[in-house]
């Protein structure tokens, strides 16, 4: 395991199975089978991700040439709409009407595709609406946001992005505290990879052996022990320690601290599982029947949408053409196609 970053400590990973064993204390067998359980979780985990994205996959063979359709259509109308503003034809009441078009439909290729369409909101929208940069975004503004206000990644989708803000509404003040707390305890953890060496060392060093027959054995293990602390590998020298025979206090308190943070990083495995399972982009819950209508009547309306945006693209042309777009989107009450 490699050192873990101070800002983002990694979890504390397990890559083989242990062997099923009932001995030792209750904390070396907590331990252990907290591991099990770990382990186990991130299986599912794998598998539920390699559904859905098989899911996902068959999704976008059925309606992705319908939505592809609509995205190309779409972005064919920047080029008209950037000439129009800069033909000086249009009042200016007109040119905000075409500004607010080119924001609504570049806004449109972002929350209902995916597109990246940043330059172009970046270069219209108002001074004061201009998304931030994504780099640390995140991070600066929830540094100066109140103390119950929670603004998440700009870069997940719109649909990601309002489940975490209503994850974080949800959360009350002690919750959070108590999360940083337990970050923070995980962080210490996982960088105690000297304590652990050193309470393996006092049970195996083989010069504090005086049984002859018994000096080899411990020569071998305290080599694998002292190879786990050189290469700072946490998670073998966990396990030896919860291998590691008859334990003291000490090592037991470190292993039912790990068994906590393990217990912890559980919970977090399970709401994951949840989301992946029971997320907007999941097919649970829908029987094959609905699944198939839906798909049905999804690619007809983007086709239908393809279709209107071509022939709105058309008009857009030639300037009388655009302004009986723009009557039109204001009779209706609409800045966007």
């Amino acid at each position: 395991m490699k050192k873990a970053d101070s800002a983002h400590p990694a979890p504390i990973t397990v890559p083989v199975r242990l062997a099923d064993k009932t001995a030792g204390s209750p904390a070396q067998q907590a331990f252990r089978q907290a591991i099990l359980d770990v382990e186990n979780l991130r299986e599912r985990l794998r598998d539920l991700r390699a559904e859905q994205a098989e899911a996902r996959r068959r999704y976008w063979q059925q309606v992705g040439p319908a939505a592809t359709a609509v995205v190309a259509v779409r972005r064919s109308l920047f080029p008209s709409l950037e000439e129009a503003l800069l033909l000086g034809y249009f009042s200016r009441l007109e040119e905000q009407q075409i500004t607010d078009l080119i924001l609504g439909n570049a806004r449109a290729l972002e929350e209902r595709f995916g597109e990246d369409e940043g330059a172009i909101i970046r270069k219209y929208a108002p001074a004061g609406r201009r998304p931030a940069p994504k780099a640390n975004a995140t991070a600066a503004a929830n540094a100066g946001a109140a103390e119950d206000e929670y603004i998440p990644d700009p870069t997940l989708p719109p649909h990601e992005q309002a489940a975490a803000r209503a994850r974080a509404r949800r959360k009350t003040k002690t919750q959070r505290t108590q999360e940083a707390a337990e970050q923070a305890d995980r962080q210490h953890l996982e960088s105690n990879a000297k304590t652990i060496y050193r309470q393996l060392a006092r049970t195996h060093h083989p010069d504090l052996e005086r049984d002859p027959n018994k000096q080899a054995d411990k020569t071998a293990q305290m080599q694998r022990i002292t190879e786990a602390y050189e290469a700072d590998d946490l998670y073998t020298l966990l396990q030896l320690l919860a291998e590691s025979g008859p334990a003291d206090a000490e090592a037991d308190d470190v292993l039912a601290r790990y068994t906590r943070a393990l217990l912890q990083q559980q919970i977090t495995l399970k709401q994951e599982m949840n989301e992946v399972k029971y997320g907007p982009t999941g097919y649970q819950g829908a029987s094959a029947k609905k699944q198939e209508a839906e798909l049905r009547q999804l690619k007809r309306d983007l086709r239908a949408e393809a279709e209107y945006v071509q022939h709105v693209g058309l008009l857009l042309r030639e300037p009388d053409g655009l302004r009986d777009v723009l009557r039109q989107l204001a009779a209706e009450g609409m800045d966007s196609i």
